[in-house]
């Protein structure tokens, strides 16, 4: 297993984003996300349940302005956090989800593993602006620095971003990129004047 892996693409990815505190309880399935936070400078509040996660996250986007970051383990973990999920988009507060996901090429095949689910990115989507599961390293770090630019649009909504084990320990031999910063629209003035 590479240190410089599908953990370090997300991490570090969310690190050139600005990301510096992530909420979330550590588990098995995203141990390879934690073991780059402390590298990147980024600090891990945990509380005692996912769900206070994904609130704690909603909260930190409404304070601070800038988006709420939720490290989830697989199935049960993520499940925990959809109300949460929910009430950010209900709320449109830009929230990151971040779950691994069970290796590729086994999804809905019912093998029993820990924490197992039929299918995490397509529960998520029902709640999101939008679910992907990702097929590698850099698929991955695409995949965050997608969740960011669709954070600085019109109305920011939460995205879920599920990486499968297999791709969380494979080599990555990227770095971080940041997509172009670009401002949202400006009102229409037209449309001012009416609200």
């Amino acid at each position: 297993m590479s240190t410089h892996n599908g953990g370090a693409a997300v991490v570090e990815t969310l690190a050139a984003h600005g990301v510096d505190t992530v909420f979330g309880i550590p588990g098995t399935h995203n141990l390879e996300l934690y073991r780059h936070l402390a590298a990147c400078g980024i600090r891990a509040v945990t509380p005692r349940h996912e769900q206070g996660a994904g609130y704690a996250a909603e909260g930190y986007a409404r304070v601070s302005g800038r988006p709420g970051v939720v490290l989830t383990t697989s199935g049960p973990g993520l499940t925990n956090a959809m109300t949460a999920a929910a009430t950010a988009y209900a709320e449109s507060q830009p929230v990151l989800f971040l779950s691994p996901g069970v290796p590729t090429g086994t999804e809905g095949a019912d093998l029993g593993r820990l924490h197992e689910t039929k299918d995490a990115s397509g529960a998520m989507a029902h709640l999101v602006r939008r679910s992907r599961r990702v097929g590698s390293p850099e698929e991955a770090a695409d995949a965050v620095t997608e969740a960011f630019a669709s954070f600085r649009g019109a109305r920011p909504r939460p995205v879920h971003v599920e990486i499968p084990l297999d791709v969380l320990e494979a080599h990555w031999g990227g770095s971080p990129w940041v997509g172009a910063v670009t401002a949202p629209p400006a009102p229409d003035a037209a449309d001012v004047r009416r609200a």
